[in-house]
């Protein structure tokens, strides 16, 4: 059927002249839409068209940072997928990846937290009152808190979205950007970086392959935080450029200061995942 073909939309039962449906947006059907090519095509259409834009957005949030901000800020949004979704996409790939090569970040062990962390001495008392409260013994309880601790920090994460996002705005607190701003700057810095602990954990991967213990290992661990740090400094820093205006010395500071809140808040939901887990488990 020509585009130009009057044609009753299915839809809304509208006499339509136009190639789509002014009132739903509805196409008229043509014999190919019925034929296996005709699906075929479709999705393949659709498919490729998904993933362009999302490899567009990808492409965008690592080689120009902040530039997913300014465009969604000025109504730039139909070529990009949106902030929140797209915090949904590298989660989804960052823990497809942790199942994939049986290492967990933010789920860590009830081992891990015992004895390889920060707050192992408290853990251990802790554990110890819980354990005895539950009239079980350490290592019956181990599984189920595993278990637990991986559920809790998938469905979780965005809780660390919160505190930046509270905190980038007191760091720019002069600044007269909307909220909406801080907001979508906090999703996009942490789309970026689950991808970089997703790098993070293929290097633990080929570790472990090689003979190492991976993140298991302290030096690996501490040694990739760094890197994980570095590479969040340094996107802050090219971000907060074109979002923020930041110039000079100052520019300098808000992104190490913004660098050092986005590690202790990575390290703080370690620790809320441990206590989360231990009194719902």
């Amino acid at each position: 059927m020509p585009a130009t073909e009057p044609w009753i939309c299915p839809t809304c039962a509208h006499h339509v002249t136009t190639p789509f449906c002014p009132m739903c947006g509805e196409s008229p059907l043509r014999p190919p839409d019925l034929t296996l090519r005709g699906i075929g095509a479709k999705i393949l259409h659709a498919a490729t068209s998904i993933d362009g834009r999302l490899l567009r957005t990808f492409w965008v949030l690592l080689r120009h940072p902040g530039e997913l901000t300014v465009a969604h800020l000025n109504g730039k949004r139909m070529p990009y997928v949106p902030p929140f979704q797209l915090f949904l996409v590298a989660n989804a790939f960052f823990f497809a990846l942790q199942s994939l090569t049986d290492t967990q970040v933010f789920g860590s062990t009830l081992e891990s937290h015992l004895y390889h962390q920060d707050w192992s001495p408290l853990a251990r008392s802790l554990v110890a009152e819980r354990v005895a409260r539950l009239r079980t013994d350490v290592a019956q309880y181990t599984a189920t808190f595993d278990r637990a601790a991986v559920l809790n920090a998938k469905s979780l994460i965005i809780l660390m979205v919160v505190p930046f996002t509270l905190s980038l705005r007191m760091i720019f607190l002069r600044s007269r950007k909307p909220f909406v701003t801080f907001v979508y700057f906090s999703l996009h810095l942490y789309a970026f970086l689950l991808l970089v602990f997703s790098l993070a954990l293929a290097v633990a991967a080929i570790d472990i392959r090689l003979g190492g213990l991976g993140l298991s290992s302290p030096f690996i661990d501490n040694l990739l935080s760094i890197i994980n740090l570095c590479f969040c400094g340094g996107y802050i820093f090219l971000a907060i450029k074109p979002v923020f205006g930041s110039r000079g010395k100052a520019r300098v500071v808000q992104a190490a200061a913004m660098a050092l809140v986005a590690g202790l808040i990575v390290l703080g939901y370690r620790f809320t995942i441990f206590l989360v887990t231990l009194y719902t488990t």
